[in-house]
């Protein structure tokens, strides 16, 4: 008669280390992106109209004068 072993081999869940680690750097990136790029992703929308057909105002040579404090 022989003798027989068996030996039984589980996985420690390395698997779920590795992916919990990959989600983890995904959401770290995405939190940096966000607040870097100023949370929309840098799109933003500028108005460079600078035409003005507004007159400067001129200065008064003699502005009004304020009544003394007493």
């Amino acid at each position: 008669m022989t003798d027989r072993e068996t030996v039984v081999v589980t996985d420690s869940g390395s698997n779920n280390g590795v992916i919990g680690g990959i989600v983890l750097v995904i959401l770290l990136l995405i939190g940096i992106w966000f607040f870097v790029l100023g949370g929309n992703g840098g799109t933003t929308i500028t108005n460079n109209n600078t035409r003005n057909n507004n007159p400067v105002p001129s200065l008064d040579a003699n502005p009004p004068t304020l009544p003394a404090a007493s």
